[in-house]
C-alpha cells in the first residue's frame, strides 16, 4: 500500500513539473490564437464562421497534438529521451554508415533542429507582448509602455539565466495549475452562456467551413496553426518527466482546458463582437482583468524559459554529435545535471528577440512571422517518425506509407498556409533557419576535411609506439594524456611536444572522445582501456549526445586497474591554424567560415571541463 501511495505521489509530482515545462507555449496559444484568426483575417463574426474555426482549432488540437505527438510520436523514445535529434538517431540506427539515405536523413534533422532556433526567438516575443497587452484594455493610456514593458521582462529573464532557474523552477508548476485551470474556468463560464458552440466538436463544421470560403479558408489556416504551436516540446521534452505523466496532464488537465478556453473565446465573439479586439481578456470580469495580466505574464515567462532551457539542450546536443564548435557550457546546478547555461546562446536569443519586439511592436505584427518554422518541423517530424514506425517498429510499408500520408497532408497545408506569411515576417524565422543550418553542416563538413588531412599526415600508432621503447627518450615522473580525434594514428600533440622538449612521461595515454546516437551512455560502457605497451594505453571515452562531459572524472572512475592523480596528470592538446586554400573541399568562403568558427571555440579545457593548470596547448598548422 505504502509502494502504491509513493508511485502515486511520484506520478502526481511528475506531471505537475510537466505541466510547468512542457505546456508552457501551447498554454499560452489562446492569447492570441482567436484575436489573430477573425482580425488579422477579418473574418465576419458569424455562427458558422465562428463554429467552423472552433472545430478547426478543435480537429487540429486532436489530430496534430493528441493522435500524433502525444499517442504515436511519444511511443518513439531513445532510451527515454525525446526530440527531433532523438528521433534522428533512431531513424538512422539501421542505415550504413557512409550511405544515401544516412546522409539525407541527417540534413532532414539538422533543417528541424535548424527551424527550431528561428521559431524560439519568436515564440518569447509573440506571448510576451500579447499578455502585457492585456493592459490596454483596462487603461488605453498605458499603450506607450507596452512595448518597453515587455521588453524589460524578457531582457530581465535572460539576464538571470547564468544564476540557474531552479529556484524559479519550482513555482512553475503550480502557476501553469493556476494558469490552466483559469484558462478552463473562464471558458466554461462562456460557454454555459452560449452552449450552441458545442456544435464545433463535430468536424461537419470545419468542412462547411472550407466549402464556405474556398481558397481564403485555407489561407486562415496560417493562423489557426498558432493554436498547436508547442506540440513538439510535449515530445521534446519526454526525457525530464517520462511519457506517462505528459500523456496524463494532457488529456486530463490541459486539453480539456484549452478546449473550453477556445470554445468560451467563441461564444463570446457571438454574444459581444466588440471583445474581437482581445477576446482573450474580455472573457474576465473587469475587476479581472489586472490579476489575469499579471498571471497571463508569469505564464509566459514559464513559456519562455522553456524555450531558452530548450535552445540551451539542443546546442548541447549538436556539439556533442559534432555539428558545431565547443561553447563554453556552465552547470548551474550540483543536484540537476539538465541546468545548464551557455552564454553565446543566451545573449543570442537576447539580441534576437529584442529586435523582434522593437522592429514588430504588437503580437498581430508578429503573428505574421509565426508558424512557418513550426509547420516545417511538424512536416520533418512526421518523415522521421514514420521511418522509425517501419524500420525500428517493423510495420507494413502499406501501414507506414498510409500513416505518412495522412499527417503530411496536414502538416504540408499548415505549412503552405503559412508560406503566404514569407513577405510579411516568415522570412526571418527562415533566415535564421538557414544561418543555423549553414554552419551546422559547414562546420561538420570542415571538421571531417580536418580529420582526413590529419590521418592523411599522421604516423601509424603501433610503429611509432615500438621504436620508443626500442630507442625510448628521456622519461620524466607523471602521466600524460595526448587528446586525439584518430585513435590509429599519432598524435601531433604528442611529436611535438618530443621534437620541442625531448622527454616523455612515465605513463602516457592516448584519449580518444567518441559520442554515441544515443542521449546517455550507461556508466560501465564509459570507459574502455587497451594497453598497447608497457606504460602506453589506448583509452575511449564515451558519450551520448545528452550526457555532461567531464574527462577528470571520467579517468578517475577508470575500472581497468589504472588509478589517476589529477595533480600528477598533464593534459596535451593539438591546437591546428587552420588555412583555406582552393580545391578540393569547401568554396572558399565556407572555409574561411570554418575556421573563424574553430578560432572562436571554447577552450577544449573548458568543455572537457579539465583544470587550466594541467593543460599544455601545442600549435600546429594545417591547409584545408
Amino acid at each position: 500500500m505504502n509502494q502504491a501511495h509513493s508511485t502515486r505521489r511520484n506520478s502526481a509530482a511528475l506531471a505537475l513539473g510537466a505541466l510547468g515545462v512542457v505546456f508552457g507555449d501551447i498554454g499560452t496559444s489562446p492569447l492570441y490564437t482567436m484575436k489573430e484568426v477573425f482580425g488579422g483575417h477579418h473574418l465576419a463574426l458569424t455562427q458558422g464562421n465562428v463554429l467552423g474555426i472552433l472545430s478547426l482549432v478543435f480537429w487540429s488540437l486532436m489530430l496534430v497534438v493528441s493522435l500524433k505527438y502525444v499517442s504515436i510520436m511519444m511511443r518513439a523514445d531513445n532510451k527515454g529521451e525525446g526530440g527531433i535529434l532523438a528521433l534522428l538517431a533512431l531513424a538512422q540506427g539501421h542505415a550504413p554508415l557512409e550511405s544515401r539515405s544516412r546522409k539525407i536523413l541527417m540534413v532532414l534533422g539538422f533543417l528541424g533542429a535548424s527551424l527550431f532556433f528561428g521559431d524560439s526567438l519568436i515564440t518569447p516575443a509573440i506571448s510576451m507582448l500579447s499578455a502585457v497587452e492585456g493592459l490596454e484594455i483596462g487603461a488605453p493610456a498605458l499603450h506607450p509602455f507596452i512595448v518597453p514593458l515587455a521588453l524589460g521582462i524578457l531582457l530581465g529573464l535572460f539576464v538571470i539565466q547564468r544564476h540557474g532557474t531552479t529556484n524559479i523552477g519550482r513555482l512553475f508548476g503550480p502557476v501553469m495549475l493556476a494558469w490552466f485551470g483559469v484558462l478552463g474556468f473562464l471558458g466554461l463560464l462562456s460557454v454555459l452562456q452560449h452552449p450552441q458552440v458545442l456544435a464545433a466538436l463535430l468536424p461537419i463544421h470545419a468542412l462547411n467551413f472550407f466549402i464556405a470560403h474556398g481558397t481564403a479558408s485555407f489561407l486562415i489556416l496560417g493562423a489557426v496553426v498558432l493554436a498547436i504551436t508547442g506540440a513538439e516540446a510535449l515530445y521534446a521534452d519526454m526525457g525530464h518527466f517520462g511519457r506517462r505523466p505528459i500523456q496524463l496532464i494532457w488529456f486530463a488537465y490541459v486539453l480539456p482546458a484549452l478546449v473550453l478556453n477556445y470554445f468560451g473565446q467563441g461564444a463570446l465573439l457571438l454574444t459581444h463582437p466588440a471583445a474581437l479586439r482581445n477576446p482573450f481578456f474580455s472573457l474576465a470580469p473587469e475587476w479581472a482583468l489586472f490579476p489575469m495580466v499579471g498571471l497571463a505574464t508569469a505564464a509566459t515567462v514559464i513559456a519562455s524559459q522553456a524555450v531558452i532551457t530548450g535552445a540551451f539542450s539542443v546546442t548541447r546536443q549538436v556539439i556533442q554529435m559534432g555539428y558545431a564548435p565547443r561553447l563554453s557550457i556552465r552547470h548551474t546546478s550540483a543536484a540537476e545535471a539538465g541546468q545548464i547555461y551557455i552564454p553565446f546562446v543566451n545573449w543570442t536569443l537576447m539580441i534576437g528577440i529584442a529586435l523582434l519586439v522593437l522592429g514588430f511592436k504588437n503580437s498581430s505584427n508578429l503573428a505574421a512571422a509565426y508558424g512557418i518554422a513550426v509547420t516545417g518541423t511538424f512536416a520533418i517530424d512526421t518523415i522521421l517518425v514514420c521511418i522509425v514506425m517501419r524500420v525500428r517498429w517493423g510495420l507494413s510499408l502499406r501501414v507506414t506509407l498510409a500513416g505518412m500520408l495522412v499527417f503530411l497532408c496536414i502538416d504540408l497545408a499548415f505549412f503552405g498556409a503559412n508560406a503566404v506569411k514569407i513577405p510579411d515576417g516568415g522570412w526571418f524565422p527562415l533566415v535564421v533557419a538557414g544561418l543555423v543550418f549553414t554552419l551546422l553542416v559547414t562546420w561538420k563538413r570542415g571538421r571531417e576535411m580536418v580529420l582526413r588531412r590529419l590521418r592523411e599526415t599522421a604516423l601509424p600508432l603501433a610503429p611509432f609506439v615500438a621504436d620508443l621503447l626500442e630507442y625510448p627518450p628521456l622519461r620524466v615522473p607523471g602521466t600524460a594524456v595526448f587528446m586525439t580525434a584518430d585513435a590509429k594514428g599519432v598524435p601531433s600533440a604528442l611529436l611535438h611536444n618530443l621534437k620541442h622538449n625531448k622527454v616523455l612521461h612515465q605513463r602516457v595515454v592516448i584519449l580518444n572522445i567518441r559520442y554515441a546516437e544515443v542521449p546517455y551512455v550507461p556508466a560501465a560502457d564509459r570507459l574502455t582501456m587497451e594497453k598497447l605497451a608497457e606504460s602506453f594505453y589506448h583509452v575511449v571515452v564515451r558519450y551520448g549526445f545528452m550526457d555532461d562531459i567531464d574527462v577528470p572524472k571520467a579517468l578517475s572512475e577508470c575500472p581497468c586497474g589504472m588509478e589517476f592523480d589529477l595533480m600528477d596528470t598533464t593534459f596535451f592538446f593539438s591546437r591546428e591554424n587552420l588555412i583555406p586554400t582552393r580545391g578540393e573541399g569547401m568554396m572558399v568562403w565556407r572555409e574561411h567560415l570554418f575556421a573563424t568558427m574553430a578560432r572562436n571555440a571554447a577552450s577544449p579545457m573548458t568543455f572537457f571541463r579539465i583544470p587550466a593548470n594541467r593543460v599544455v596547448e601545442l600549435g600546429t598548422q594545417l591547409e584545408i
